[in-house]
């Protein structure tokens, strides 16, 4: 059986890595892929209606503060780690999108939110990096 965690809940989160520790002795890996998207423009003339703040406010609250919640309790789990003979303790990878850089009509939520993810990696890989822990993110996703 599959188990679901959210990654907006500290013990959803917490849950996972003591199943990954159970399984497998540690936990040295975190791909952190979770995320959501609205497509709507900023503003509907059509219908005289703006872009919900709600629907923006979840897809960042997911995207962002989700990832970052999965970043911040994984890397305490790692930090428990012997490293290894390069120093190593474990490594995050989070998944952003070419929506961080190139995106389409109606994607400012989700755009604003792999930007973001983008922009939150060197910091924190700079906090992490002296403990043996690193940090990446891929943009998957192609240009036109």
């Amino acid at each position: 059986m599959t188990e679901l965690f959210v990654v907006t809940s500290e013990s959803d989160v917490r849950s996972a890595a003591d199943l990954a520790k159970e399984k497998y002795g540690k936990v040295d890996l975190a791909v952190n892929c979770a995320g959501i998207a609205v497509a709507v423009k900023t503003y509907n003339f059509k219908k005289d209606l703006p872009h919900s703040l709600e629907g923006f406010t979840r897809v960042i609250t997911v995207n962002i503060a989700g990832k970052f919640n999965v970043i911040r309790l994984a890397v305490g789990e790692m930090g428990k780690n012997e490293p290894d003979a390069d120093g190593h303790r474990g490594c995050i990878i989070n998944t952003a999108s070419v929506a961080a850089y190139d995106v389409q009509v109606g994607q400012a939520a989700y755009s604003a939110s792999k930007g973001g993810i983008v922009g939150m990696t060197l910091p924190i890989d700079r906090d992490l990096a002296p403990l043996g822990i690193r940090v990446v993110t891929i943009a998957p996703g192609q240009c036109p």
